[in-house]
């Protein structure tokens, strides 16, 4: 996901805290993401931005999981055991492991 500088959260932000402090149902969300990618990435009705607004949700999307839902899914696993048991040493593998058909070596920290 892009990381915003600061500069350009400060225009962001109270437009997203106006729409959360109004208490919006998962439609009324919908339809902000819809209307917002409307008019911005698909002013223009082509499959190039077809293409670009459903990369930008997925990459929201993939964002979240990353941020939010493997964290939490981890955390669960450790405490109700893990179904992936398989583990060879029974340990809860949750680095990111680079595939190793990269030409380039991925540094983890």
């Amino acid at each position: 996901m892009p990381y915003v500088v600061q500069g350009e959260r400060k225009l962001i932000d109270p437009i997203v805290k106006k729409l959360i402090k109004v208490g919006l149902s998962d439609g009324d969300i919908n339809y902000a993401i819809a209307t917002l990618l409307k008019g911005t990435v698909l002013t223009e009705v082509n499959y190039s931005n077809i293409q670009r607004a459903i990369g930008v949700l997925e990459c929201a999307k993939l964002e979240i999981y990353r941020r939010v839902a493997a964290p939490y899914e981890n955390k669960k696993a450790k405490q109700n055991g893990d179904v992936f048991d398989w583990q060879p040493d029974g340990q809860l593998h949750t680095e990111i492991v680079a595939d190793p058909r990269l030409e380039h070596k991925v540094e983890l920290p």
